[in-house]
């Protein structure tokens, strides 16, 4: 899955909270600060636990303030490995 998490979401923790709840899961990837304000998340692992993450993303109990999160689902990669902060 790839989503692009908008809001108030950099400089208050979401990127560490967002591997937090990945780890728990058992998801490998990544969340990334972008340029325009958005988060990018991209997480692999089974259907399941990447439907939850989502779940988490949209749910009220993130740090800072989630307006939207537009996801997309392909095929997985296979080469991540652990879930980073970048």
């Amino acid at each position: 899955m790839t989503a692009w998490v908008h809001g108030h979401v950099q400089g208050v923790g979401f990127r560490w909270w967002t591997r937090s709840r990945a780890l728990e899961l058992g998801l490998v990837g990544y969340a990334a600060n972008q340029a325009d304000g958005r988060v990018l998340v991209v997480a692999e692992g089974t259907e399941t636990n990447v439907r939850r993450l989502l779940e988490l993303l949209r749910g009220g109990t993130t740090p800072g303030s989630v307006d939207l999160v537009v996801e997309e689902f392909g095929a997985p990669v296979g080469d991540l490995t652990g879930f980073a902060e970048r």
